[in-house]
């Protein structure tokens, strides 16, 4: 115990610690009460899709030597408009659209890799998250977005709760959800393109999709789940950097496993009518 406490105030003395624990912190705020509105939505599955997408996006960025921040976000936020239009248009559900386009942006990111000489350790930090690569344009954007998610969030709080329970109800009352439908989506795709940073393009949706259903096992409403939501996935990130540190561990996976164990506690404790 000693050893873990020596530890953690050895790793809090490195840069690149701090920068991880701060950006991971916003991420897994924004993700924990985005992931609310999708998971009830069921449409939390955007998440895994729209990685996919981050993935072709960052590939294209490496073979030209670009930004892969700058190319992500742009690329990701199209997508999930294209998603949403496929949902819309072409009779497709959500499931079925978000197929179609995460299997084509994995293989045109596969594709995209092979030209550029294979998968190379730039690409894999991506895939699976390494907090080396953390920059401070990257503490700066995820500031701005973990704001911009709050204050729009308690801004549409009243209209996002209404399409989130019963979306033909909330368009006959007149709410324009076309609209909460695309800024969810706006704020999903840039959420996810900072966050492969932390947790790599494979696992960041599970930063949606954990948090979300490990609060709904105890929660007794739907402020109470985002608070629970946020609370258990910043824990995770914390202390999953940590982990990832002293135990020189792949920093996705442990944050990706120690939500696994909360949401078995939970689920448990659900069972059991301990709460």
């Amino acid at each position: 115990m000693i050893n873990v406490i020596q530890g953690i105030m050895e790793a809090v003395q490195y840069d690149f610690i701090l920068k991880a624990l701060l950006v991971g912190s916003l991420i897994a705020t924004c993700c924990s009460i985005l992931g609310v509105f999708l998971v009830l939505k069921k449409f939390s599955l955007i998440g895994d899709g729209l990685a996919h997408v981050s993935f072709a996006s960052v590939a294209v960025a490496l073979l030209f030597a670009a930004s892969p921040l700058l190319i992500s976000i742009p690329m990701v936020i199209v997508a999930s408009f294209i998603i949403l239009k496929l949902n819309e248009k072409a009779d497709l559900h959500g499931d079925a659209a978000i197929g179609l386009v995460s299997s084509f942006s994995i293989a045109a990111g596969v594709l995209i890799a092979s030209l550029a000489n294979g998968f190379n350790v730039d690409l894999m930090s991506y895939l699976f998250g390494s907090i080396l690569v953390i920059s401070d344009v990257d503490i700066v954007i995820s500031i701005i977005l973990s704001a911009a998610v709050i204050i729009l969030v308690l801004l549409f709080y009243n209209n996002l709760f209404a399409i989130t329970y019963d979306e033909e109800f909330a368009r006959v009352a007149g709410l324009n959800t076309r609209l909460m439908n695309y800024l969810i989506a706006v704020l999903t795709s840039v959420t996810i393109a900072i966050g492969i940073r932390i947790v790599g393009t494979m696992l960041i949706s599970s930063l949606i999709v954990f948090p979300t259903v490990t609060a709904l096992q105890i929660s007794k409403g739907f402020k109470g789940t985002m608070v629970i939501s946020a609370v258990v996935s910043v824990s995770c990130v914390i202390s999953g950097v940590f982990l990832s540190y002293l135990f020189n561990l792949p920093t996705g996976a442990a944050i990706v496993m120690l939500n696994t164990v909360i949401f078995l506690a939970f689920f448990c404790i659900k069972r059991l009518n301990i709460i």
